[in-house]
């Protein structure tokens, strides 16, 4: 299942280029070591929109690079007020009329920024927004790394306290890519340990992320503790099964003190017994694992019949998977208030379904 690739801009992008391809792209242009060290500061630290603003760069050499190369970030075409939780939602617009959303969460001392990775979703998971609205290209590692660059510059946040996940619009592990280059950017100033990639089950793309010699935190969408339920919701189930899903992750490398998190959606019903707690606590016996619990969050555009569970049964459950010695955590949803929350990025402002 591929995404459509993005368009070719008449110019190549530089903030398409990862930082340790950036000499080799300017070498015809650039020979001086120090002069491919101040434009790395005005790309991946300053976040820049023009040659124009590298202020320490000759004019002559504004002015090349400018005729072979164009510089830009998404632009912000609306913003919301700030939520009772004090979450905002962006929604930004590209260069060829695409639109995609992302959040900045504050969570105490530190906040967190969901990034999208495509202009749409073609997994189609039936709880989420995103995926009901179908499918859209793959975004550019400039326009993912973009996100970042513009949220933290305009809420003047400090590189320090920030973490950064890929939950926003789109399964990132298939636009890998191009998701791989914007690691290689943001991970200038932002630690892999604070970087988080949340999949939905790609399972050769899992493998070649457990190759990296530098790994984002992995999390990975369950929802269901069987093949037949977790097929009805995530469609992507029956190219990728559970079974060998459970198997990629015991396979993938954890260095001591890391965990992969397991996301488990619950729907009032259908997958929120405490028997599905004890099938899904057994399903990841003997893994370095904590499991996150995310109450669902409803959507008119989603099936009426997906309603969130009430306090107690999210209790019951949480409770029967720490019988399991389990480290859990329950989300409860930031950004709910401006249609934010985890499943509602949906990158347009009036409701249109997409073809798959």
């Amino acid at each position: 299942m591929q995404s459509p690739a993005q368009p070719k801009a008449s110019k190549p992008n530089l903030y398409d280029v990862p930082p340790s391809s950036l000499a080799e792209s300017l070498s015809g242009i650039i020979e001086a070591p120090y002069r491919i060290r101040q434009i790395e500061e005005w790309l991946y630290s300053r976040g820049v929109e023009s040659f124009d603003a590298m202020s320490n760069l000759p004019l002559d050499l504004r002015g090349r690079l400018a005729e072979e190369f164009a510089i830009g970030l998404p632009v912000v075409l609306k913003r919301t007020d700030p939520a009772p939780d004090a979450s905002e939602k962006f929604l930004f617009g590209l260069g060829d009329g695409q639109m995609i959303e992302a959040v900045c969460m504050p969570m105490g001392d530190r906040t967190t920024l969901c990034l999208s990775s495509q202009a749409g979703c073609a997994v189609g998971c039936t709880f989420c927004v995103t995926g009901f609205f179908g499918a859209g290209r793959n975004l550019t590692a400039g326009e993912i790394a973009g996100q970042y660059h513009v949220i933290r510059q305009e809420k003047q946040l400090p590189t320090e306290m920030l973490n950064v996940v890929f939950m926003g619009m789109g399964e990132p592990l298939l636009n890998v890519d191009n998701v791989l280059g914007s690691l290689d950017i943001l991970y200038r100033e932002i630690s892999p340990k604070r970087v988080t990639l949340s999949t939905s089950g790609i399972i050769p793309a899992i493998d070649e992320i457990a190759k990296l010699e530098t790994r984002p935190n992995l999390a990975v969408s369950i929802n269901a503790p069987d093949q037949k339920r977790r097929e009805e919701i995530m469609p992507i189930t029956k190219k990728y099964p559970i079974d060998e899903l459970i198997a990629s992750l015991r396979r993938f490398p954890l260095e001591r003190g890391r965990f992969i998190t397991a996301e488990y959606v619950l729907l009032a019903g259908y997958n929120d017994s405490v028997k599905d707690a004890h099938a899904f606590a057994r399903l990841l016996r003997g893994m370095q694992v904590k499991a996150n619990v995310i109450p669902f969050n409803q959507d008119p555009n989603l099936p009426a019949w997906m309603k969130r569970p009430d306090d107690r049964a999210i209790d019951r459950f949480v409770d029967a998977l720490a019988e399991h010695d389990l480290t859990v955590t329950v989300r409860r949803s930031k950004g709910r208030d401006i249609a934010a929350a985890c499943g509602q990025l949906r990158g347009r402002e009036q409701p249109k379904r997409l073809k798959r």
